[in-house]
């Protein structure tokens, strides 16, 4: 994992605070090394699994640490378990439930467990659509989960994110950036969407990045095209003729994992 002391480095004419990439399992609010890193997490969001393994590529190229929230069984689970950088979390989808629909289960604890049956050391959690509730957090610790992060904070708060323990020994971690809002947010990429990255990587606490393997595979550069795709979302040799050759979310990532 290498040394977690931070170094002040120029790159780009922009100077960073170069942090090591942690996994959010490892933060524990009590050791304040632990809460300083870059972290980078993923909600692969039932992507077709040759976009999910483009995102795979990029990243184990990068050789950087990752944690994937996870939505469905795919045969991918098993490569994203075989790189120790790696962890595999849970992302439940509670919007059924709360349409009364009790396809996805009849139950918050239904929903929950029919995902940890597919990845039972999973730790950590995200809901779909960042869904949460003080029931959520109650039945986190009888399932295993130790982590939480459905909390966002802009970065336009400027605001320094901390992990914080809660009643019942659950960490919850905010993050500070998520591609598919920051894509609603138009003001904010009016200096691109590689120097947003530079921009926040200079923040200090806990730099926790959400990234969707669909908007990296497009290259998002607004919320139009991800809609105006949607038919052909899982059919991926159609799909990347339509992937954005300016600069987008995959730039976005790319510059992140090399300016960490």
């Amino acid at each position: 994992m290498g040394s977690m002391s931070a170094l002040r480095e120029q790159k780009d004419d922009v100077v960073v605070e170069s942090s090591p990439f942690l996994n959010l399992s490892e933060i524990d609010p009590d050791n304040p090394q632990t809460c300083r890193g870059i972290f980078l997490t993923f909600d692969i969001d039932w992507a077709d699994d040759l976009v999910i393994e483009d995102t795979i590529d990029l990243v184990e190229k990068a050789d950087v640490n990752a944690t994937w929230f996870v939505t469905h069984k795919t045969p991918l689970l098993d490569r994203l378990r075989e790189n120790p950088k790696f962890e595999l979390g849970l992302h439940p989808n509670f919007n059924n439930l709360l349409a009364g629909d009790s396809q996805n289960g009849s139950s918050v604890k239904e929903v929950i467990q029919r995902l940890k049956d597919y990845v039972p050391e999973a730790r950590c959690l995200r809901s779909h659509s960042l869904c949460t509730s003080t029931k959520v957090l109650q039945l986190m610790p009888e399932l295993g989960l130790t982590h939480e992060s459905n909390l966002y904070i802009p970065p336009e708060s400027t605001m320094e994110l901390q992990p914080f323990r809660i009643w019942n020994g659950v960490v919850r971690v905010p993050h500070g950036f998520e591609d598919d809002l920051f894509l609603l947010a138009a003001e904010t990429k009016s200096a691109g969407f590689k120097n947003h990255m530079k921009k926040f990587l200079q923040h200090g606490g806990a730099r926790v990045f959400d990234f969707h393997p669909i908007h990296s595979y497009l290259n998002t550069e607004n919320i139009a095209r991800y809609e105006d795709t949607r038919s052909i979302h899982k059919i991926p040799h159609e799909l990347i003729c339509q992937r954005y050759e300016g600069e987008g979310i995959r730039d976005a990532l790319k510059t992140l994992m090399k300016l960490g």
